[in-house]
């Protein structure tokens, strides 16, 4: 941490760094791109006469941070989003101005949705030559201002390190989210004395006791609650006070998201295959760290066999998360530790509490009964393979450090049921934006910041296709993953719902192509796996391999996921 007098000297690229640093964030997501130059310089220490490959590589890594180039701006700026996610520090994504800049787009909207702190970083056509028409000039902020929680220029050398420092401070604040910040090539090049960056914590608000009080008493006379664990409860580091007060008051729980781990699996308050019976017998859901959006019903639960709606408690990091939309009986917002710890004490100092142990027991029966069903499925020896088959497979193979990460639509559907993580901060997907493509990124960022971890990455074929090049940084920074294609040939998520409203289907059919010769071609390794027998070995040999391996597996295209939301 800089004092009040120390001051960092240099070209733009060295004040950005110096900030970066200070927020406690040491890898740089890029795709080269001249704009950006004098960040690279900073990144790898001003290193000179690199001259070979080794060398590069050893100033990529023996510098301030550790650079790592990709082969599309938008698989820096998933992976950018992703060592957020797993973090909990702004990741950093560095890429050129004009066409650098938008091809971030579509992962910056995704942070927005996910809530994953995560700064980018864009050139941007000199200020000098500005309106002439020079390279790539595009006044990006307008763009991004819609999907990040800050967009805005840098106008002067000087300012560099206080503003990317500001972008740091303002990504980490709860709502998290993206932060854009371009800056000419003049000033970036330019030399400039400042005062050195400091890291400031973010800004926490208390929350209302009161509040809290209330949503206390709500759980104390319910007969039957449900506690929904978001992704925000990972975000807020508040894992260790969710699991303390569902397991102090016996509370049936569904994860969702980032908040899958929180409860290990089977432990005994999560009840994830009973989540109908859960949601539609509530008489009140305590929703914690997550939106009330699609993947909730929008906040509607109960009122089955004309009972009364369940009540709804809603529970979020900041004031803008609560629902604008759903009626609520009670909400709290600020640290969600804080929060879950001020509902356990309030709890326990209720002279009353209804007892609800008849019902999470009959939630917890209903949840092991659905697992045991799913047996036949996970162990089916159905010719062509059904899909869960792979996921039976997979799951005797997973160690509690395994990071899963989910990159498709049906397949990966099928891996939402079937997979419970041991451990937070061990399952990364796409989040309610559902944008295909962040796979590479996520699963390079997962490499990076777990690196004794075992990397697991689920594909669709359709999602495949956005991102497979990027195995080639796989193999360039040598972070071996395990990547399994459900190879169905289709876009299965569009085909059988457009067969069941029009009788046919168009432009959802894939050819059954060779995913693992694309990952040979590209320096890793792999096998096509057709018989359900052969799937167990071969995901032996991609975890044994210690290089980029792809498992591409040909399933069923006729095999649909039972979906219940269709998310409109």
């Amino acid at each position: 941490m800089a004092s009040d007098t120390e001051t960092i000297s240099g070209h733009g690229g060295d004040h950005a760094v110096a900030a970066a640093r200070a927020y406690g964030q040491d890898v740089m997501w890029t795709l080269s791109g001249a704009h950006v130059f004098p960040l690279y310089d900073a990144a790898v220490g001003g290193r000179a006469g690199v001259d070979s490959a080794a060398d590069t590589l050893s100033a990529q890594r023996g510098g301030p941070m550790r650079l790592i180039d990709v082969r599309h701006e938008a698989t820096a700026a998933f992976a950018a989003e992703a060592t957020g996610k797993l973090t909990r520090v702004p990741g950093l994504a560095v890429v050129t101005a004009g066409p650098g800049v938008t091809n971030t787009v579509s992962a910056v909207a995704g942070a927005r949705f996910s809530g994953s702190p995560m700064v980018v970083l864009g050139g941007r056509a000199p200020a000098g030559r500005w309106g002439r028409g020079a390279l790539q000039e595009l006044d990006h902020p307008p763009l991004l201002a819609a999907i990040t929680k800050s967009a805005a220029t840098i106008a002067a050398t000087g300012d560099v390190a206080a503003e990317t420092a500001r972008a740091f401070r303002i990504a980490a604040e709860p709502h998290r989210g993206p932060v854009f910040l371009d800056v000419g090539m003049d000033v970036l090049y330019s030399h400039a004395t400042a005062a050195a960056p400091r890291y400031d914590p973010p800004v926490r608000t208390p929350p209302d006791e009161e509040s809290v009080r209330r949503i206390a008493g709500l759980l104390a006379a319910a007969q039957r609650p449900v506690v929904v664990l978001g992704g925000d409860v990972w975000a807020d580091d508040a894992e260790a006070e969710a699991r303390l007060l569902v397991e102090a008051l016996d509370l049936p729980v569904i994860a969702n998201g980032m908040g899958r781990g929180v409860l290990p699996r089977g432990h005994r308050c999560l009840v994830t295959r009973a989540r109908s019976a859960a949601f539609s017998g509530a008489d009140l859901v305590v929703v914690v760290g997550a939106p009330l959006d699609f993947r909730l019903g929008y906040g509607t639960f109960g009122g089955q066999d004309g009972a009364e709606p369940a009540a709804v408690v809603h529970i979020g990091d900041a004031a803008d998360q609560l629902s604008p939309h759903a009626p609520l009986a009670a909400g709290a917002t600020g640290s969600l530790a804080h929060i879950l710890t001020g509902i356990h004490d309030h709890y326990g100092s209720r002279p009353q509490q209804r007892d609800h142990s008849g019902w999470t027991a009959r939630l917890l029966q209903l949840h092991r009964a659905g697992v045991a069903a799913d047996a036949a499925e996970l162990d089916s020896d159905a010719d062509p393979i059904h899909p869960a088959r792979i996921y039976g497979e997979l799951q005797r193979r997973l160690t509690d450090d395994t990071v899963v990460i989910g990159d498709g639509g049906d397949f990966v559907s099928f891996a939402g049921r079937y997979l419970e993580p041991a451990r937070p901060g061990n399952w990364l997907d796409p989040g309610p934006y559902g944008c295909l493509g962040t796979g590479l990124g996520y699963a390079m960022a997962a490499r990076v910041v777990r690196p004794d971890s075992p990397v697991v990455l689920l594909l669709g074929d359709g999602a495949a296709g956005f991102s497979l090049m990027d195995i080639d940084s796989l193999v360039r920074h040598n972070l071996p993953v395990v990547m399994i294609v459900g190879n169905n040939s289709a876009w299965a998520l569009e085909k059988h719902p457009m067969q069941f409203l029009y009788g046919y289907d168009v432009v959802a059919d894939l050819g059954q192509t060779r995913y693992d010769d694309v990952c040979r071609a590209l320096g890793g390794a792999g096998e096509t796996v057709t018989d359900p027998d052969q799937i167990g070995p071969a995901l032996d040999r991609a975890l044994a391999a210690g290089v980029p391996y792809l498992v591409n597996v040909a399933t069923d295209t006729a095999v649909a996921y039972p979906r219940r939301t269709t998310g409109v």
